[in-house]
């Protein structure tokens, strides 16, 4: 059953990339008008562009002895926007198999005490979250099965399902870089030629397909509204 009606959907989409021309971006941006398209109004959320600092500060550090602690305005602004969202989606590069800084500040800062846990009754049960990870490893190299699993570990079991939601998928989605890279036996980095022309136009038009159907994945799997 979900908590709010199908006409009233919102998706909070999430960037946690410093470059507007990025694929993280660019998968970003087609992520929102694939959730247009299937019927949710869109907040869409850049945090770099939106000037959002990731560093923990006296305002916003928990009190464990207060669980209705004020927080800044801020985050309390923040705060709200996932209130107000019913499924939240983040894009984001993988980096040294987790989130960046910019992503994980913000969830150090917004999904806080009092707010995203530390209450018997989540304020964010019943919701739903997608994380779409962008990786550099091809999508043959063994690492990305560690990968996939630490990311699982972390992301769903470690912080979602902490906070109360209801639904936490985490789609990795390799072969983000124009050359392709993996670490050898030996463990040293191996980096090949950038694709270029019909062949990149090949391999992205790959990559967008899997980040849709991923998308459509998570969508089909939300229960119908009662």
């Amino acid at each position: 059953m979900s908590h709010r009606s199908t006409a009233a959907r919102t998706a909070l989409v999430v960037i946690a990339h410093h470059r507007a021309d990025s694929l993280t971006a660019h998968t970003a941006r087609r992520t929102t008008v694939q959730l247009e398209t299937a019927g949710y109004r869109v907040d869409l959320l850049d945090l770099h562009a939106e000037g959002f600092d990731p560093r923990m500060n006296v305002a916003d550090q928990p009190d464990w002895g207060n669980r209705e602690k004020p927080y800044s305005d801020e985050v309390q602004a923040h705060m709200q926007r996932i209130l107000d969202a019913d499924v939240v989606v983040a894009v984001f590069p993988v980096y040294w198999q987790s989130v960046p800084a910019l992503l994980k500040g913000w969830i150090d800062r917004v999904w806080n005490y009092g707010f995203a846990y530390g209450r018997s009754k989540p304020r964010l049960a019943g919701r739903r979250i997608l994380w779409l990870g962008l990786a550099g490893a091809t999508s043959d190299d063994p690492v990305t099965e560690g990968m996939q699993a630490v990311l699982e570990t972390n992301l769903s079991e470690g912080i979602a399902y902490y906070c109360g939601f209801s639904y936490s998928s985490v789609a990795l989605l390799p072969d983000a870089e124009e050359r392709p890279q993996r670490i050898d036996a030996e463990g040293n980095l191996l980096v090949g030629d950038a694709v270029a022309g019909a062949e990149r136009e090949a391999q992205y038009a790959e990559f967008d397909r899997r980040a849709r159907n991923t998308v459509e994945t998570f969508l089909a799997a939300e229960p119908a509204a009662a």
